[in-house]
């Protein structure tokens, strides 16, 4: 890669993650050489603070590390308002299609695996910031006076996980595995700033959901019930009653004479 396309490196700010941080030394001294700055962590809670306090221009994130995993990282990340909008590439060994789909679903703008080519890596890091700075104009400015707390991030990440799986939950302790904790202080979380208990969330969102699919779309009652996530459709039909007094036909029915 020609000089002066690595000008884009100059003065940036990148955050590296990985246990195994002795995986990137070249790599670390090739950016330094270029003008850019490097903050290094071999753990990943301590990673999620310094994005918030550093404002890194991107970030650097290995997959599989003890206490917490890349995807928990960057579902965590794109929960804090200060840092939805910082690029995240993988640097990673795990080389299995679902990880690398997962990366890339989480939030990633990039999936590269080891050993990597460094200049492959500077190229694709002056890429992404490009991107970045491209759709500066047309992004939020987002109001950081008050930063987040872990309990707030861990919430938001674990209730939009919820929605995207309502039709197939997993179970309470994987949920809490998934935003970097463990099922008693998820569940704690849900109690203290919503004031009900996960599954009493979840059966409401269900519900809402259903509100909005009855009221929006076409399908059936059946089909319904199970993209919200309930057994049967008499089981759901039974609960949207017992929520609403009324049935989810009247419901509809009720939604298309307005």
């Amino acid at each position: 890669m020609h000089d002066s396309h690595l000008q884009g490196l100059k003065n940036i700010h990148i955050l590296l993650i990985d246990d195994y941080a002795q995986d990137h030394i070249d790599l670390v001294k090739a950016l330094r050489a270029k003008g850019g700055r490097v903050t290094a962590t071999e753990l990943p809670r301590k990673g999620l603070h310094f994005a918030q306090v550093l404002n890194p221009d991107l970030i650097l994130l290995d997959v599989h590390m003890p206490d917490m995993d890349g995807f928990t990282f960057c579902r965590l990340l794109r929960e804090m308002s200060a840092c939805q909008d910082i690029p995240v590439i993988f640097l990673t060994s795990a080389a299995d299609v679902t990880d690398r789909v997962t990366g890339l679903t989480v939030g990633a703008v990039d999936y590269v695996l080891k050993p990597y080519a460094i200049d492959e890596v500077l190229a694709r890091i002056v890429i992404h910031l490009h991107d970045k700075a491209s759709n500066a104009p047309y992004m939020q400015v987002q109001c950081v006076e008050n930063e987040q707390s872990p309990d707030q991030v861990i919430l938001q990440a674990a209730t939009r996980l919820i929605r995207r799986r309502l039709n197939e939950l997993p179970k309470l302790t994987d949920i809490a595995a998934q935003v970097g904790t463990h099922d008693k202080r998820l569940s704690a979380i849900f109690r203290q700033h919503l004031g009900m208990t996960v599954f009493a969330w979840v059966r409401e969102e269900r519900l809402r959901k259903a509100q909005e699919l009855l009221a929006d779309s076409n399908m059936s009652i059946e089909d319904i019930s199970c993209q919200v996530g309930f057994s049967s459709a008499a089981n759901f039909a039974t609960a949207f009653r017992e929520r609403f007094s009324v049935t989810p036909t009247s419901f509809r029915k009720a939604k298309e004479t307005c």
